[in-house]
């Protein structure tokens, strides 16, 4: 039998608290009856991705961004791996999650970490969501890495920023990326935060450049710098999600319908 309708793989990227203009591109996607099949996140994107995965309505995920403040989270502890021990996300996500396992999720999600010994991608298909979020979140010299099976498990973004090829793994014929980064010459560097941030920024620059032609579309909503640890301006992330995703609106459509006249012979 013919297929009627692709498979939509959904690629949510790392960038810290830019991720938060994920739910918009959700948000635009949904009110265009724009299906999603698959979800497979890194870090900030992993965790958004897990919250539309547990059945969170996009009214409750931009309400939980909102309230979303880093003394929620932020739990410092002597320096050895990380400056923050990260128990406290962990158990926001737990609850954000609604204690589920991956498997157990409304929609399929994967989500990317990356092993800090081997440098290997390391993709969570099943387990407890809380786990493999926090390992994918974990960015190196700031969370302490988190260990799962005794792999120690650091940022997704730091292997794939923006996981598109996860999704087509997950069976997705046509693939939807998101990427939230923003790399910015004169950026002010005055912290720790900053060093290690700027150094994500480059390296996933890089990275990105070898991976962008395995999606079919790439909204990029960041259009100027946001810190990627202040959580002061959630609206007007999700406010550039939405705006980003219209604007790739007619494409997403128009590649509909040619995979549709492609596959069922129209």
């Amino acid at each position: 039998m013919e297929k009627q309708q692709p498979l939509i793989g959904l690629a949510l990227g790392s960038g810290g608290v830019r991720g938060f203009a994920h739910i918009g591109v959700i948000k635009t996607l949904l009110k265009h009856e724009i299906p999603i099949h698959f979800v497979a996140g890194s870090s900030m994107g992993a965790l958004v991705g897990a919250m539309y995965g547990a059945g969170h309505s996009i009214e409750n995920m931009e309400k939980m961004a909102v309230m979303f403040r880093r003394k929620f989270y932020i739990d410092f502890t002597v320096p050895k791996m990380g400056l923050i021990t990260g128990k406290r996300l962990k158990e926001l996500i737990y609850m954000l999650s609604k204690q589920k396992n991956i498997e157990d999720l409304k929609v399929p999600v994967h989500i990317v970490a990356t092993d800090l010994k081997s440098g290997e991608r390391v993709v969570f298909k099943k387990g407890p969501v809380a786990d493999a979020v926090r390992a994918s979140i974990s960015i190196p010299g700031i969370f302490i890495p988190e260990k799962i099976d005794g792999r120690l498990l650091v940022d997704g973004g730091v292997i794939d920023r923006v996981p598109a090829s996860v999704v087509k793994e997950m069976g997705a014929d046509l693939t939807i990326a998101v990427d939230v980064s923003f790399y910015e010459r004169e950026t002010e560097i005055s912290s720790i935060y900053d060093v290690i941030m700027q150094s994500m920024e480059i390296m996933g620059r890089q990275l990105l450049q070898y991976r962008e032609i395995e999606a079919d579309i790439m909204i990029r909503p960041i259009t100027k710098y946001y810190n990627s640890i202040v959580f002061e301006e959630v609206n007007e992330l999700i406010a550039l999600g939405e705006k980003a995703a219209e604007g790739q609106i007619h494409h997403i459509k128009e590649m509909l319908t040619k995979w549709r006249e492609k596959n069922n012979g129209i």
